[in-house]
């Protein structure tokens, strides 16, 4: 994302006019559908631990299907927050837009990979185990908990830039987008990466496990134990020795158990 930023904090004000509002507003009806439909996908497909899914490929082709739609995930991801991916998402829009809209395109672009991959996964009509009784209540209060912990560490770390919402609204008010500071408040004083953590949380406490949900929640866990590590080597370029101050002071991913006594 810091890519992102100094891609739009050297631009100049976009023209003014009704196109300009125009290309916001649609941008930003997309963006949050995208969203939306993201969200509601990732949750249902979960809960059911990938079990049910619009996904139909005959198998063994199944198994490669669904691993090129885990894959496409993490790499597009991390492409598009390099430079190199900063400069095709200014490509995304009308030329006088694409760099203010960076953010908002690049929030549809995940939010359609997510779609794709928890809508379309082909599921292996196999199932471990499903939770019945006290046990599922039990595990249907931690599943939503997870995703309160999401909620509120994205909100943490800047909902406008999380959402996407920061360059159509900054579009429709001709201004340039000005994105938060280093989160370190809220969940960020526990652990650093309390967003990656929470996404993690949210395919581990499922109430159904097959061998989909497992395989997923290996390679998406996985993804967000290591991903964060570039995250952070472009904090410490932007930010220095006050990121290096608070990498001392905080946890990467597992909050520190303190002793009574300090």
């Amino acid at each position: 994302m810091l890519k992102l930023i100094d891609l739009v904090m050297g631009l100049r004000r976009s023209p003014p006019g009704a196109a300009r509002i125009t290309t916001a507003v649609l941008y930003g009806i997309v963006c949050h559908v995208a969203f939306f439909l993201a969200v509601t996908a990732m949750i249902c497909a979960m809960f059911w631990g990938m079990s049910e899914s619009l996904g139909r490929v005959a198998a063994p082709w199944s198994v490669l299907a669904n691993l090129a739609l885990v894959i496409q995930f993490p790499l597009t991801h991390s492409l598009l927050l390099s430079r190199r991916g900063g400069q095709i998402l200014a490509k995304m829009a009308p030329r006088a837009f694409g760099p203010t809209l960076a953010t908002t395109t690049y929030a549809i672009i995940a939010s359609l990979q997510l779609f794709a991959l928890f809508v379309f996964w082909t599921p292996s009509g196999i199932i471990w185990w499903q939770a019945e009784g006290s046990v599922f209540i039990v595990l249907c209060g931690l599943y939503g908990l997870s995703w309160v912990l999401l909620a509120w560490s994205s909100y943490d770390a800047g909902a406008e830039v999380q959402s996407g919402a920061l360059g159509w609204m900054s579009l429709a008010q001709n201004i340039k987008p000005v994105f938060p500071d280093m989160p370190t408040t809220g969940l960020f004083r526990i652990i650093r990466q309390p967003i990656y953590v929470s996404f993690a949380l949210t395919t581990w406490t499922v109430p159904a496990w097959t061998p989909d949900q497992f395989c997923l929640a290996i390679a998406l866990t996985a993804y967000c134990l290591m991903a964060p590590r570039l995250k952070e080597r472009r904090f410490a370029k932007r930010y220095g020795s006050r990121f290096e101050a608070y990498r001392h002071d905080v946890p990467y991913a597992f909050p520190r158990i303190r002793s009574p006594n300090g």
